[in-house]
């Protein structure tokens, strides 16, 4: 070979211009543009090939889909920092809700009881607050998140 650089047709092919390819076949097949024979003929076709050209001629008769059927990856947006970090703190706030909301009717219930007797009776529900604290901070600090989105952290 010479220095002349190779027409683009002469190029090979990427396993990326394969999959791009598979895709808009795919597409085609699903909008009713190919049957499903023609769509595993060129399919094959695609997966055999070598070189950028052999792919072309494969979808030369089919239209452009959209830009999210060849790139899927680029059709997400990437996700909004700001909302990330108030995910976060809904988060690490949410198990200390409840014993917030606890806590408040047991002191009602505390301050209620001590009006009744006329007196301040002992501070009881320090003792149910307290397990329930402890019980908290092991919950929120003391767990792993898990690794693939299910299941517990270590087990598979």
């Amino acid at each position: 070979m010479g220095d002349e650089p190779l027409p683009p047709e002469r190029m090979r092919a990427s396993d990326a211009d394969r999959d791009v390819v598979a895709r808009r076949l795919g597409h085609a097949l699903q909008e009713g543009r190919l049957t499903l024979e023609e769509y595993r003929e060129r399919l094959d076709l695609a997966m055999r090939s070598v070189t950028s050209g052999d792919l072309a001629g494969l979808t030369r008769d089919l239209p452009d889909p959209p830009e999210e059927v060849l790139h899927p990856e680029r059709a997400e947006p990437p996700p909004d920092p700001a909302r990330l970090r108030a995910e976060a703190w809904r988060r690490r706030l949410e198990p200390w809700r409840g014993l917030a909301a606890i806590s408040v009717v047991l002191i009602a219930i505390w301050g209620v009881t001590s009006v009744i007797a006329q007196e301040l009776i002992v501070f009881w529900p320090l003792v149910p607050i307290g397990f329930m604290a402890v019980f908290t901070c092991v919950g929120a600090f003391g767990r792993h998140p898990p690794r693939d989105g299910g299941g517990c952290a270590g087990h598979r």
